[in-house]
Order: C-alpha cells, then sequence, then structure tokens
C-alpha cells in the first residue's frame, strides 16, 4: 500500500490523502483550505481530477467545508462515500449557501450521487475493505476508517475528540471493530494547543444553563452545523424553562436529527423534549427581515429567550427589536475569528455583531494529546503518520518516545 498526502501534512484543513493498492485509489477528503493558511495551488491529482478515473473513490470523514469543500471539483465518475445523516446534514447546509456562492450549486448536485455508508458496516472498494466507525467530533456524523488490504491495516482518523457527549465510547469502539493496525494516519490539530480541550461539553452545557438561568435575554453566536452544542442548548434552555428560539434553517438541521435512524437516535441529546424549539418567521410584506409582532414581543418580554443568532442583516435586524436590556451575546465558536483584526480569518460582521460585553464559551472539536496516547496503545501501531496539524515536528516530539512517526511533505507518498 502507498500513503501519498496531497494536503494537509503542514497545515490544518485543506485534507487530501491518497491510499493505492494494485492500481486502486482510494482517496480520504478534498477540502478547501482554512483563511490564514498560506494557499496552495489548486490541486490537480492524477486518478481524482484527472487522468484515469476508473478505479478510484472518495471518502469523506465529515461535512467541514477543510474536508468536503472541493468535492465540486471531482468528476461525477468517481463515486463518494459519506455517512448518512451528515449527507443529509451537508445538503441542508449546502442548498442554504448556494443563493450566497454558486459553488454550492455544483457541489449540491455532487452530493446528490454521493452513496451513504453506515458505523460499523464494512465494506468494499477494489482491493481495499473499509470499516467506517462513528466518532466525536462537531461535525455530526463523522467517521474514521480502517482501511485494509490483505497485508495491510491503516487506521485514518480524520477529526476526532474524546470529550464530547459521545467520545467516551471510542476505545470500546475500537476495541470491538478495529483491532490492532499496522499503521495509524492521525490528526495533529491541538498538538500545540494545550487549553483548547479543558472543557467538556458537558461541562459547556452545565455552564450555559448557569449562564441562562443568571440572564434572561441571551442571543448565542455558534455554528448552525455544530449538532452537539446545538442541542446541548436546547436542553440547557429547556431546563430553565427560556424559550429556544432558531430559525427555519437551524429547525430543518434539528428536525433531521430527531428524525433519523442512526445509532445516536436513542439518546435524549438529540430529541426534542416537552417543547420543540421556537421558530422564527419570515414577514411576508418583507422577506428579507423576520417577523417581529407585538405578541412576539410580549411574550419574549415575559419569558425571555435563547436565541441562536448568525450574524447577518436579518438577523441583526431582529436582534435590535427583541426586548430585554442588557442582551447577553456569547460567542460559542473558535474565537480566532474575532480576536485580531489584522488576521486573515477575522469576521468583522461577526465582531461587530458580538460588540464588547460578550461571553466566551466553547471547546474544542479536536483531540487532546492524552487522549491520542491512549489511542495509539491501543492501537498498537507500527507507526504514526500525522496530518490536519500545522505542527508536525512538535507532534513527532511528543510521540516518538513510544512510537515512530515519520513525517511526510505535501505531495510526497510512502509505500508501507
Amino acid at each position: 500500500m502507498k500513503i501519498t498526502i496531497h494536503r494537509g501534512a503542514n497545515q490544518i484543513g485543506g485534507s487530501v490523502t491518497e491510499y493505492e493498492h494494485k492500481g486502486w485509489r482510494l482517496f480520504v477528503d478534498f477540502g478547501e483550505q482554512l483563511p490564514g493558511t498560506p494557499i496552495s495551488e489548486p490541486l490537480n491529482i492524477d486518478g481524482l481530477t484527472t487522468g484515469d478515473i476508473s478505479r478510484s473513490a472518495m471518502l469523506i470523514t465529515h461535512y467541514h467545508g477543510d474536508h468536503i469543500g472541493n468535492i465540486h471539483q471531482i468528476p461525477s465518475d468517481v463515486p463518494i462515500f459519506m455517512g448518512e445523516l451528515g449527507l443529509e446534514i451537508q445538503k441542508i447546509a449546502t442548498n442554504q449557501l448556494k443563493y450566497i456562492d454558486s459553488k454550492h450549486s455544483i457541489l449540491l448536485k455532487r452530493l446528490e450521487k454521493a452513496i451513504p455508508f453506515e458505523a460499523g458496516k464494512p465494506f468494499d472498494f477494489g482491493s481495499f475493505r473499509i470499516m467506517p466507525i462513528d466518532i466525536d467530533h462537531s461535525a455530526f456524523d463523522s467517521y474514521a476508517f480502517k482501511i485494509e488490504t490483505n497485508d495491510i491495516k491503516v487506521f485514518h482518523t480524520g477529526d476526532f475528540r474524546t470529550h464530547g457527549f459521545r467520545g467516551k465510547k471510542l476505545l470500546e469502539v475500537i476495541d470491538k471493530l478495529i483491532g490492532k493496525v499496522d499503521y495509524v494516519v492521525c490528526e495533529g490539530t491541538n498538538v500545540k494547543r494545550s487549553k483548547a480541550t479543558l472543557q467538556t461539553e458537558r461541562k459547556l452545557q452545565q455552564q450555559f444553563e448557569k449562564d441562562f438561568r443568571q440572564h434572561k435575554f441571551n442571543i448565542v453566536y455558534m455554528s448552525s452545523t455544530n449538532i452537539d452544542r446545538l442541542f446541548s442548548l436546547y436542553h440547557a434552555a429547556l431546563r430553565v424553562r427560556i424559550p429556544f428560539i432558531v430559525d427555519s434553517y437551524q429547525k430543518r438541521i434539528m428536525d433531521t436529527v430527531v428524525n433519523n435512524d442512526h445509532i445516536w437516535s436513542e439518546a435524549k441529546l438529540y430529541n426534542y423534549g416537552k417543547y420543540e424549539p421556537m421558530v422564527l418567521m419570515y414577514d411576508e410584506n418583507n422577506t428579507s427581515q423576520h417577523l417581529v409582532c407585538d405578541k412576539f414581543i410580549d411574550f419574549l418580554r415575559e419569558k425571555g429567550y435563547v436565541l441562536i443568532a448568525r450574524s447577518n442583516p436579518r438577523l441583526n435586524y431582529l436582534i435590535n427589536k427583541l426586548p430585554g436590556e442588557p442582551k447577553q451575546c456569547y460567542l460559542s465558536m473558535w474565537n480566532g475569528y474575532v480576536n485580531n483584526p489584522s488576521s486573515p480569518s477575522y469576521n468583522e460582521h461577526l465582531a461587530m455583531s458580538l460588540g464588547k460585553g460578550y461571553l466566551y464559551r466553547h471547546t474544542s472539536g479536536h483531540c487532546d494529546m492524552e487522549s491520542l496516547q491512549s489511542l495509539f496503545a491501543r492501537l498498537s501501531p507500527k507507526a504514526i503518520i500525522p496530518m490536519h496539524t500545522d505542527a508536525p515536528e512538535i507532534f513527532a516530539k511528543q510521540f516518538c518516545s513510544r512510537w515512530t512517526v515519520i513525517l511526510i511533505q505535501d505531495g510526497n507518498s510512502i509505500t508501507l
């Protein structure tokens, strides 16, 4: 088996990895580069975007743009495999974004041809056998893969963590479905960010519940596709008996999770309680604005609210009309979007919407180093190949005392 990291050896995001065996090619992810990373030339990959594609396929670990954002460049004859629920969530998101960026219209057509797989059910492509396992990440229905040929077993982690609601099951799943492997291709996002994972999602939910008891009027800026966070805040608001408000796009995503028969469908977290979220309505006379009537305002003034917001003119107009002074704003996503105005990642509109008195309530979607140690001990590989990291040398130093760590530069290959 030959492994090539086309992109991701020295940066977070933009991931593209290739596994080749006996002329069969299995690619994992084809993502956009994140803001702030040195932009590379568009990838022209033999067997994926050009050349003979008759024995090529694409696996998608999850729906974040730095893993799926360039699949519209893949010829339609290349099969794309993706988790069923993640695929449905991405379709909703892409359908929403196609009005902003025409690229998403092409991406949506590509998603319509994607082939869904199920966690724990292996499938074959050419000389490869693939075992997908569901993992905890800030994108719901995320996957790691055991990629196996007749003589080599590789575990491709994708992006994952163990401090989320579902993360503690990982080692149990590894023992049951993966076992020992020869190599691990592993994400290293947090290798130099030791504080990013200090808080669990459970503790974060408890903190939000405490905040909602203290503040009557709450506005939370977060990613609408961060399913765990979305349902976590919904249940926190439900316990405090404050209305939880989303727009129709966010409600479609929540309904898709609630109504899908996935492996976590029985968990209370991913189901509605006594009251479903309130859904914002559009003004029939002005569809660029949400409907704000006296009855709605009076209800919120009495009950309070938790509003899940995005920084756009429609939400800004609504928020200005809502009762409550002061309104308490929260940032529940990476603070690099608002910390440094000179950074390429800076989001001026988000920073303006948040204002100065916001509370930062967030935890990483990626793994801490202690949990990586436990994972490697369970998998017992001959060697580890880091990717999805901007500090591969630090990764190597962290783990080389117990395991061989192989560093591959973008575009280079290693034969196992």
